[in-house]
Parts: C-alpha cells; structure tokens; sequence
C-alpha cells in the first residue's frame, strides 16, 4: 500500500514539473517591437488617403471661412461692321472674272479697226454667255451700233463709255434699291428672307444685319428655318458678333410660330428692324412654298411686311430667274441679293433679273467674308465690270 501511495506521489510531481516548464517561457517572452513601415507602405497608404485638403481660408483677424470670389469671364467684344458707303469700290477686284468677259472680251471686240456684222455676232454672243438675256443683249447692241456709226466713235475711250451707259442703262438706275429699315408708328420694320437650299441664305441673312448695324440701325434676328438644326445656332452666331438679339423657337417649331414671336419682341424691345430668316426650299415644291406664305401670313397680323428679300446664287444663271419668278408670286418679293458674284463670270444675271421681273438688285455678295456684301449701285457695279474708274465714264 505505501508503495503504491509513493508511485503515484512521484507521477503527480512529475507532471507539476512539466507544467511550469510550458508555462514560465512564455511568462517570460517580451512583445517583439513593431516592423519598420517601408517606403512603399507608406506611399499605398497616401494613395488610399486621397489628396490633402486643404482648408478654406480664414480672415485673421475674425476666424471666419472667407471663400474665393468667383471667375467671371468677361463677354466678348462687339466686332463693328465696315461702312457700307463704298463697299462695291472697295470689292471691284473680286469681279475679276466677269471683267474677263465684259472688260477685256467686249471691250477688245469693239475696239476692232472694222466693226463688221460678224463682230457684232461676237459681241452678241458674249453678252448672251454672261447670262444678260437674248432680248436685253439686242437691244444693247442695237443701240451701240446706231450711237457708233452716228457719233463716228472709234477711241478706246469712247467705246468704252458708250459701252458703260448702255450697260448702266440696261441696270435700269431709277429702281428703288434702299432697304427699309426704319421704325414706323411704334413698330420695327419687318424683313423676310427667302430663298432656295445652297443659295446661303442663313449666312447672307447674317451679312446683312451687320450692314444694318453698320448704317447705324439696331435689329433682332428671328430663326424662322426650323428643319435645319444648325440654323438657328449659325444666326445666333452672326447676330451675337454685333450684339443682335436672335429669337429661335425648339428644333421642328412651326416656323410662323417663331417669325411672329420675333416680331412681337422686335416691338417690345424697341428695336429698329426684325430680320427673320426662313427654311431654304425648292421653288417647285408646291407644300414648302404653301407654308412660306403662312408665315408671311401669320407675320403681317403685327403690320405689313416691309421687305421680302429673295437670296439668289449668281453661279445659277438663268435658273435664278425661274426662282426669283415662284417666289414673287408667293411672297411679293420686293428685292434680290445675289450672292457669289465673285465666282462667276455671267455678271449680267443682274441685268436678267430685273428686266424679267423688275426686281432690284439691292445687295451683291462679293467673297466669303463677313463685310462682303455691299449694296447695289449700277454705275459702280459697271465701272467694276469694265475696269474703268468712274471719272474715265464720266469724262
């Protein structure tokens, strides 16, 4: 009995000893100090954080957040459009290539030591090429050759002046060629502009509100053209540059909608003249011509429309008249612009134009730029033709 009493003391020791040989180790192991952050720790940290934010600034003297005015950028300044007195002296050499046919091609015919049938043929011939119409043409040259034989003219000089009042003549001087732009009674004077696709029209109607501003009339720009989206925005632009109101309406807006609102705040906001530009249209589509008298319909229940301005491509020719003609009958077209003038050498579709329709040439476009549009004045325009100085005709 003592003996097993003895064996079984021994074990319990033995395993009392085992025990605090686990445990006193770890009573006396020490925290191990934390590892170094890296460099590269410390920039993915950053990265994690964001930016540093900076505080706003303070007054001071108070302690109160003082924030940053805000950026207010300035408008841009009003461009001032060229004189409209003498533009077309200005612009002559733009005329280059109709001076090839009237200037150097006629003038060179009648110069001839023998002015012969076959080189009134000629002569003829030339002036039917630059689009001056089969019944104009004859009778130009009917009465250059009655002035020539009985004057007995044979200078250059001379020939060339006779040559100068018969064109001057065929233009037609008495027509009425000013636009009407004044205020009357209380209301702006009214101007539509038509014409047909690829004429230019949206960017003529832009040149001429800058020769309104620039003869010193303030005017409001109506973007009646709704089917084209970038219409409304292209006026916008010409009319923004000399500080013209532009009235537009949502795309696909009924456009006599719009040509009316124009109206009603043109009478508002005082101003001189409403511009209204319209959707360019074929002259043989019976519907777009239908809408274009409903708007100059809806327009004149603020007063009668004051001009309709009909926007011609002089590269067209004789096409132009078939145009000009349709609108007349529509709108009562009460003047032309041709425009491109400069790119043509049938320079005689002014003479065309008004002896079939006894239209005026009111504006003629002589280059891309935006003060390229002059008014119309027949002896200037054939002085340019013919590459004189008015004081060689006049002489």
């Amino acid at each position: 009995m003592t003996d097993y009493l003895l064996i079984a003391l021994a074990l319990l020791g033995v395993l009392i000893l085992g025990a605090l040989g686990l445990v006193v180790p770890r009573l006396r192991r020490r925290p191990e100090p934390p590892l170094p952050t890296t460099e590269i720790d410390t920039r993915a940290q950053e990265d994690l954080a964001g930016p540093p934010v900076e505080a706003p600034e303070s007054d001071l003297a108070t302690g109160v957040l003082v924030e940053a005015p805000p950026v207010v950028e300035a408008p841009p300044a009003l461009e001032v459009p060229e004189p409209t007195a003498g533009r077309l002296v200005r612009l002559r050499t733009r005329l280059s290539r109709s001076q090839t046919v009237f200037g150097k091609g006629l003038l060179g015919l009648l110069s001839r030591d023998h002015l012969d049938e076959d080189t009134w043929e000629e002569i003829e011939d030339n002036l039917i090429t630059a689009d001056v119409g089969v019944d104009a043409t004859r009778e130009i040259v009917d009465r250059l050759r009655e002035r020539t034989r009985v004057l007995g003219t044979r200078t250059g000089g001379e020939l060339r002046a006779l040559l100068a009042a018969e064109l001057v003549n065929a233009l037609d001087p008495t027509l009425d060629r000013s636009l009407k732009t004044a205020r009357k009674d209380g209301v702006p004077a009214v101007l539509m502009v038509v014409g047909v696709n690829g004429a230019g029209k949206t960017t003529t109607c832009g040149k001429i509100a800058r020769v309104l501003v620039a003869d010193g009339r303030s005017v409001l720009l109506g973007a009646a053209d709704t089917f084209r989206a970038a219409a409304a925005d292209q006026l916008e632009t010409w009319g923004g540059r000399v500080g013209a109101e532009t009235v537009r309406g949502p795309e696909a807006a009924d456009p006599a909608s719009v040509a009316f609102d124009a109206v009603r705040r043109g009478i508002d906001s005082g101003v001189d003249t409403v511009l209204i530009d319209t959707a360019g249209r074929l002259q043989n589509k019976i519907g777009l011509m239908d809408e274009l008298g409903k708007v100059k319909r809806v327009v004149e229940r603020h007063g009668p429309i004051d001009e309709t301005i009909l926007i011609l491509d002089a590269t067209t020719g004789q096409n132009g008249l078939e145009q000009a003609r349709v609108f007349t009958e529509v709108v009562n077209v009460t003047g032309v612009v041709l425009t491109k003038l400069d790119g043509t050498a049938k320079g005689g579709i002014v003479i065309a134009v008004q002896r079939k329709l006894g239209i005026p040439v009111k504006l003629v476009g002589l280059g891309e730029g935006p003060d390229d549009l002059a008014p119309f004045d027949p002896a200037q325009f054939v002085d340019a033709l013919l590459g004189t100085e008015p004081a060689a005709r006049d002489a």
